[in-house]
Formats: structure tokens, sequence, C-alpha cells
């Protein structure tokens, strides 16, 4: 009997938390279908402004924001918040609210993503990245960038014009906007398909003075090194690296101390400077002492990184082939340098992989410039590495 009756008692309870959260269901999708009309059947502004707020309100403050996004996309919100950003005479505070609200909607929701792009967004998006006023140009970055996380509407973006604006933004933006700038670019860089983003050089002092300060294995330092990759394929990229104060030297850095996608980057950024013009390149990269981490590289980076790194290192040697080392002379250098980098108790250990490496590929590097370096190397520069 007790048992029956705890048993009662446990359905009773569920029956009743059922039916809370049904008439808690029912008020809500009362509520959203209130906002919905108003925002779609007022003829003034503040209307329209009070409903924007309402939409935005409620999706903070929802237990279950997911499904209150998809209600509110499903009452058809979305057209007439974007038309208030459209539309010509909508005054800025309007345009501030539409604008918020389309980005709690577009928060965590891939399907809202692509119906804010289908229902026109991104044009009048633009248009206020070129406004003077510093909030509404913060918050269009920030749409651009939850916008540009779906795959389906990086072509639409990048198509719009948007890539010189947020360029400009990397310049003169807040720390938010540069870093959500840096996203958005990093993002439409990722598209699959036509047309793809087209970055101007412009954009590389900026990219290697947020890469100086930021830390070399963040993710932040991830996107921007992988901007600077696509920017190290073309003459002005090029130009504007070897320009820019410590280019050079900051794609070194990040070689030694990134994380592994940003050390697959930046080494490959360098490649690409060293192939289009060995001549030209090999001497200025040579100077910010980049073998080390090269060489680190070769046995520590990704399998591409590793095979960048190495294919580098070949453009930078000097040696001609009659005067190679013999092998002994080449594992005791290799040593010597081993142990300055990483203490004599590793030293055998980290010889014996970049040997077997070196030999694997059949690279054999210039050994007086290795030797070189490796005398020259203070304990302050090897503790950095």
């Amino acid at each position: 009997m007790v048992k029956e009756e705890q048993l009662m008692e446990e359905e009773e309870k569920c029956n009743l938390e059922y039916e809370y959260e049904e008439k808690k269901n029912r008020k809500c999708k009362n509520i959203i279908e209130e906002i919905a009309e108003k925002l779609k059947s007022e003829v003034e502004e503040e209307g329209k402004i009070e409903a924007a707020k309402d939409i935005r309100k409620l999706v903070r403050k929802s237990s279950s924001s997911g499904k209150t996004r998809c209600r509110f996309a499903a009452a058809g919100v979305i057209p007439p918040l974007v038309d208030m950003l459209q539309c010509s005479s909508s005054s800025l505070i309007a345009r501030e609210a539409a604008l918020l609200a389309l980005l709690n909607l577009a928060s965590r929701n891939e399907r809202n993503k692509i119906r804010i792009v289908a229902s026109g967004a991104i044009p009048p998006l633009v248009e206020l990245l070129k406004f003077q006023n510093g909030n509404l140009k913060e918050l269009a970055t920030a749409a651009i960038l939850t916008l540009s996380a779906a795959a389906t509407n990086k072509p639409t973006i990048a198509a719009s014009g948007v890539a010189p604006l947020l360029v400009q933004i990397l310049s003169s933006g807040t720390v938010q906007g540069r870093v959500d700038s840096v996203t958005a670019l990093h993002n439409l860089s990722t598209s699959k398909e036509d047309p793809k983003l087209v970055l101007d050089a412009r954009a590389v002092f900026p990219l290697m003075n947020l890469l100086k300060d930021c830390k070399k294995y963040s993710k932040f330092a991830e996107k921007t090194t992988a901007l600077l990759e696509i920017l190290s394929n073309s003459e002005e990229g090029r130009g504007a690296i070897t320009n820019a104060d410590g280019g050079i030297l900051t794609l070194v850095e990040t070689v030694e101390d990134g994380s592994l996608a940003s050390t697959e980057h930046a080494v490959g950024a360098l490649l690409s400077l060293c192939q289009s013009s060995r001549d030209k390149y090999r001497e200025l990269i040579l100077k910010e002492g980049a073998i080390p981490g090269l060489l680190r590289l070769t046995a520590e980076g990704t399998p591409q990184a590793q095979e960048r790194a190495r294919t580098l290192l070949d453009l930078l040697r000097d040696s001609p082939p009659e005067n190679r080392f013999s092998s002994s002379t080449l594992e005791r250098i290799v040593y010597d340098f081993a142990a300055q980098v990483d203490g004599t108790d590793k030293a055998a250990e980290t010889a014996k992989r970049l040997l077997q490496d070196m030999v694997h590929r059949s690279m054999e590097l210039s050994m007086s410039r290795l030797q070189l370096r490796a005398s020259s190397c203070t304990p302050s520069k090897v503790q950095s590495l």
C-alpha cells in the first residue's frame, strides 16, 4: 500500500509539473504572438521600438531562450525588424533597437542567421558600418560577425563590399570592435563558395599590431595569422608585411610561441614571402632569427606546419652541395644547438629528432649559419624559445 501511495504521489507530481509547463508555454506563446502582431501592425515608430525591445528582453530572460528564438522567428518578427534597419526614415534609436533584437534572435541559432540575411539585412548593416555613430557601428560589426558564422551566409556577405569597412574598424574601432572585425573577416575567409573574400593589403598594418599585442597561442592570434597568411599571397600584402614595423619579426615570434594553428599560418606567411622572391626575403627572415623556431617546428608542428618549415629551411640554406658537412660534424652542431635550446638533459633527444627529420627529408641546412646562431644564443633568448 505504501508503495502504491508513493507511486500515485509521484504521478500526481509529474502531472502538476506538466500542467505548469504547459500553462507557462501557452503564456509565453501568447506573449510572443502579441509582440509580433504589435511589431507588424504598429504604425508609430515608438510602438515598433517598444516591440523590438520586448523581443530582446524576452529572449534574454527566457529560461529556454533557444525555443523562444524559434518561436519569435515562426511568428514572423524578422522581416519587420529588418525593415526597421532599412527604412531611411527610421531614427537611430529605432535602428539600434531592431539591431539588438536581431542580434539576440541570431545568437546560437543557425536558422535565424540564415533567415535574417535572406530578409535583406546585409545592405543596411553595411550602411551602418559607414556611420559616425560609434555604438551603431560596433553593433553592426557584431551583427556581421554573428551572421557570418553561418556557412550559407558567407558568399552573400563577402559580395556586399563589407571587407574594406571591417578593415577600417581594425584601425579605428574600439577594442571589441577590432576583435569582432578580425573574427568576421576570418569567418568570411573560410567560405568554400564564391565569391571569395578579397582582403586589401591595408589590413596588414592593423593586423600586425594586433598580433604583436596578443598572446601568440590565443584563438585570436590564430585568426589574425590566418588572415596575414592570405595577405602574404599577394605582392601588395608581402610588401606591407615587410614594411610593417617588426612585421617579419612578429611572424617569427609566432612560429616560436604560437599554438599549433597560429604557427602553421605564421610559417605559411614566411614561406610565401621566400617562395615569391628568395633573394629579396631570405636575409630579412634570417636576420630575425627564424632558424631555431623553424627547427623546433619540424618536430613539433602540425603535419602541414612541419612540411612548410622544412621547405622554408631549405630555401634559407646557402651552402652549395660540395661544401656539405660530414654526418659527425652535423650531429655535433645540432647537439650543441639543442643543448642551448632545451638544456643538456633533453639535448640528446631533441638532437635525435631533428637529425632524423633532416635525414628523412634529405634536407641539409647551412651548417655555418646554424653554428653561428647557436653560439650567439644568450640564456635570455634561449628561455624565450
